[in-house]
């Protein structure tokens, strides 16, 4: 048995990790598994063995054609894995696949958290979770026909460890030893059980190319060409403008049963457009094949071009039942003048959602009250259960009386622009937290400073829905400026919490697990590059994910989470704002969806192309 392989530059990684397996004592050899084919965060993942495809693919789907995508924004990187440069899209992507990179294991779409083999043939983990075992694909190989292997697997996990984006540096910190037991077989050794999740991200985490990869300049941005076991590679990029993917006519998993059914283009463009309405004229013109609208006043009003009449555009709409998540201006607390509680609560009070909704979306959006909104994971209108107050018990300031008592609502005015009603209530609560009204301007009234902040955004849509926002503050005195800047600005002072206050979005699954620690966590409030856009620094929640994390049951899994809601929702971290219905999307009827969507809505890498379509 051969313990980590110590690669030159993650040498110190490698002995460190060792040395941690030595300090917890762990067993020489840990208890006994079954392989299996799948994993399942609770229970047993629900396809059978030997199963042919994934439930919601078209198997019979033809191969073939160009499929162009756009983008609002730019990039100047190919690695999607660090913190550094802006990269492309496509690479290793939820929204547009993974394509160049993959993993040992890949969801299954139609069930909240299982995945199955795609690397790996099989997974071998104890009830304990203590450690989980890969057995690699024999046939499983990198786009230059080198064969993946297990020390790929250590190599992987070391180097995304140590440069890689936080999130994995925070999951993967928890291996304390790595074993390649053959060429194809890893087994990771855990300090502990409490996190279950680890096994299933590890699954996974993307394997990169040991033999390609310089670890010295792992963590630097480069548009040099990657090197992936994908369906796909790289055929040409034009820095910042587009990027062109090429199906492998070698690729290695195209029988693979996850992959049965999927990537079916032979090409996948991806062009970048400065803004919305630019990225909106190119579909018009066929120049991009495929639009995903998160505009309301854009699909009222604006498919009515001639091409949606004579029914080559397409407008569908997807259902998607995962939990809806959260959007909303964020409250940077790191900033002085956020870090009153009061003054945030007072400030969720004067967001008019419903008239921004009828006069500017046309009332198609549902307001969003909490962080998993739509599901069973949320506490909206469900009193706290025996066992979340027993979680919360040791917090008894961190959930608000009416969070508590499922009764909190965000403020709800009559539409007209002018309820003065919850102007008021503001003011009363901005009072509590020592601020006044003097000559029509809100200031502190010891002081006499201004409660005034900057709201960044990145785009024309954010910018008028802050506007609209600034209008109301206004009204009592507070001053608000507005400043849109360009996606690779943004995404630098996004990196490093430089904003008072930004549009922030927060996406949800049916399993939320260690992506909250990089979200909500003490530790994540400071580290750059995380997702704690708010800079909370609430033990409460440290608490909570690890009852997540440590579920074994689905019911103590929900009655974790909803205690989690409980607490961001008494945060008052965001102004929540809405969400759509359903996932709506425009596409020139060349391009086809699949019939059945999954649970959690479309999946643009099951779709094909029509060459009967002219």
């Amino acid at each position: 048995m051969r313990g980590l392989r110590q690669a030159p530059l993650l040498a110190s990684l490698a002995t460190l990790v060792i040395a941690g397996a030595m300090a917890f004592g762990l067993a020489a050899t840990p208890s006994r598994a079954d392989p299996a084919a799948g994993i399942a965060m609770h229970g047993d993942p629900t396809l059978p063995a030997g199963f042919k495809y994934l439930p919601y693919v078209n198997p019979d789907a033809p191969k073939g054609g160009t499929i162009t995508l756009g983008v609002q924004g730019t990039f100047d990187s190919l690695n999607p894995f660090i913190i550094k440069g802006v990269a492309a899209r496509g690479l290793w992507d939820y929204q547009f696949g993974n394509n160049v990179y993959e993993s040992l294991l890949v969801r299954n779409r139609d069930e909240p958290f299982s995945l199955y083999g795609l690397l790996a043939e099989s997974v071998e983990t104890p009830p304990e979770r203590d450690w989980v075992e890969f057995r690699l694909r024999k046939e499983a190989k990198f786009s230059d026909g080198t064969p993946v292997t297990a020390e790929d697997v250590i190599f992987s996990l070391a180097l995304l460890r140590k440069s890689g984006r936080p999130h994995y540096r925070t999951w993967f910190k928890k291996i304390v030893r790595m074993e390649s037991r053959d060429a194809r077989t890893v087994r990771l050794i855990f300090e502990d059980g409490k996190d279950r999740e680890l096994p299933l991200l590890i699954g996974l985490a993307p394997i990169l190319p040991e033999h390609a990869l310089d670890p010295a300049d792992f963590d630097k941005s480069s548009l040099a060409l990657p090197i992936g076991s994908g369906p796909y590679t790289v055929d040409k990029v034009d820095p910042g403008n587009s990027i062109v993917l090429k199906r492998n006519p070698d690729y290695w998993g195209a029988n693979a049963p996850v992959k049965v059914g999927h990537d079916n283009f032979d090409e996948i463009r991806i062009e970048y457009f400065r803004d919305r309405n630019s990225l909106f004229e190119a579909f018009k013109k066929g120049i991009i094949d495929l639009l995903i609208e998160t505009d309301p006043k854009r699909w009222a009003q604006s498919y009515n071009f001639p091409a949606v009449k004579k029914g080559d555009v397409i407008k569908q709409s997807f259902e998607n039942n995962q939990p809806a998540g959260m959007t909303g201006f964020v409250f940077n607390v790191r900033r002085p003048i956020f870090s009153d509680i009061r003054v945030r609560r007072a400030l969720v009070q004067l967001f008019d959602f419903e008239w921004v909704n009828k006069n500017l979306y046309y009332g198609l959006y549902e307001r969003t009250r909490g962080y998993f909104d739509g599901s069973d994971l949320s506490s909206i209108d469900r009193p706290a259960s025996d066992a979340e107050k027993v979680l919360l018990a040791p917090f008894p300031k961190a959930v608000d009386p009416q969070v508590m008592s499922g009764t909190w609502r965000p403020p709800h005015t009559d539409g007209s622009g002018t309820d003065r009603a919850p102007l008021a209530n503001a003011v009363a609560m901005l009072r509590e937290a020592g601020w006044t009204i003097r000559n029509s301007k809100m200031v502190d009234a010891k002081t006499g400073e201004p409660l005034a902040f900057e709201i960044l955004t990145r785009s024309s849509d954010e910018e008028r829905l802050a506007l609209a926002y600034a209008r109301t503050l206004k009204r009592i005195g507070i001053e608000v400026s507005v400043r849109t800047v360009d996606s690779a600005q943004y995404e630098r002072r996004r990196i490093a919490f430089d904003y008072d206050m930004t549009v922030a979005t927060w996406t949800a699954s049916l399993s939320p697990g260690n992506e909250q620690t990089l979200r909500w966590s003490v530790a994540s409030a400071d580290q750059e590059g995380s997702f704690n856009f708010a800079g909370a620094r609430e033990p409460a929640l440290d608490a909570m994910i690890e009852a997540m994390l440590k579920a074994r049951s689905r019911k103590d899994f929900v009655t974790a989470v909803r205690a989690f809601d409980r607490v961001l929702i008494s945060g008052f971290y965001v102004v929540p704002l809405f969400h759509l219905p359903a996932d709506w999307i425009a596409r020139w009827r060349h391009v086809v969806p699949t019939e059945t969507t999954p649970l959690t809505g479309y999946r643009l890498d099951t779709w094909w192309y029509d060459d009967t379509v002219q």
